[in-house]
């Protein structure tokens, strides 16, 4: 298990796959190391589930961080190609955070599910010793709808061409660089840390698979968190035992990026990219998506295939999964420096 962030597959799959409960005939989709969401079918709906950590830093501003909280809750279901439906919501709180806090993350939770017509239908909120910011619980995100109109994480084929939204580290230029903003003034352009600090609102894939998925025949798709654009295509490519190739110059880097990531020493490939959508969608379908994600104002752009063998590569050479996020070492190191 690393120091900082997920496991790895070889950890995933020595501790915690052979250890799944029951088998039951209604799991259609279990879990997968570097798979966004499971699936269980019952009298003909699909129900797609995912879990994930509630993730709100108060240097945000609890509402910024609590918009940023709920849509992490619902992306890795909607890359299922079925719009949220349901939330389940825990919240193991620090002693220290305040009623008026905690209103303050409940209605902009409430406001963001509202948005997308899901109902919180159950959860548990408390506060307890122990209990620390960033992590102060998890949550359970359902959809419910037609298993016709379901995009498996493993649909990808060979020919289909790779779909890209908002481009490369995505949510480290963000959290980064409001995280440590006042450490950057100086070192960095004005334009590039203001440019870098618009990226938060980008930190959402969720209309990006929602459009995707309406616009054309999308085969797969994955939200590029931990281990970046590089990491989600290598899973994606796993996952469905094909080849992808990727053209790099292809991919569309937004404002302030490159900034932040060179001022924080990370490399913009391999780092958390909340946001950014990766799809596979078979060539018929390519400028239909295209032309749907343009509509709704969300950067994106055609960048490579899917192949015949395993693996990906970048620009003709093989590239293996990163294994770990440089993201977390960064923000480690920077908080303290911050406190200094």
């Amino acid at each position: 298990m690393p120091e900082l962030g997920k496991v790895d597959r070889e950890f995933f799959d020595e501790y915690i796959y052979p250890n799944l409960g029951a088998d039951r005939d209604d799991v259609t989709l279990g879990p997968q190391h570097g798979v966004d969401f499971g699936v269980v079918e019952t009298d003909g709906a699909a129900i797609a589930m995912a879990t994930d950590p509630i993730f709100i830093m108060p240097s945000l501003g609890f509402e910024r961080a609590a918009w940023f909280a709920v849509h992490i809750l619902m992306s890795d279901v909607a890359v299922s190609g079925l719009a949220p439906t349901h939330l389940s919501v825990d919240f193991n709180l620090p002693p220290e955070i305040t009623n008026e806090e905690f209103r303050t993350v409940w209605e902009t939770f409430d406001e963001e599910a509202r948005k997308f017509d899901v109902s919180v239908v159950t959860g548990h909120t408390g506060r307890y010793e122990g209990c620390n910011y960033p992590m102060v619980g998890g949550g359970t995100s359902v959809s419910v709808g037609d298993p016709d109109d379901l995009v498996r994480p493993d649909g990808a084929n060979v020919g289909d061409r790779v779909v890209l939204t908002k481009g490369p580290a995505i949510e480290a230029t963000g959290l980064l660089s409001i995280q440590f903003e006042s450490l950057m003034r100086g070192e960095v352009a004005d334009d590039d840390i203001d440019a870098a600090m618009d990226r938060f609102y980008d930190m959402s894939p969720v209309e990006d698979a929602l459009t995707a998925a309406a616009a054309g025949p999308v085969t797969a798709m994955h939200d590029a968190t931990e281990c970046g654009i590089y990491g989600g295509l290598y899973e994606m490519a796993r996952s469905a035992g094909v080849g992808i190739e990727l053209d790099r110059d292809a991919v569309p880097v937004l404002p302030g990026v490159e900034a932040a990531c060179d001022f924080f020493g990370i490399d913009p490939w391999i780092s958390i990219s909340e946001g950014t959508l990766l799809a596979t969608v078979d060539p018929s379908g390519v400028d239909d998506v295209l032309a749907a994600l343009d509509e709704e104002d969300i950067p994106a752009a055609e960048v490579g295939e899917v192949t015949e063998g395993s693996g990906l590569v970048v620009d003709g050479e093989p590239t293996d999964h990163p294994g770990a996020d440089p993201f977390w070492a960064a923000m480690a190191e920077y908080m303290q420096k911050l406190q200094a």
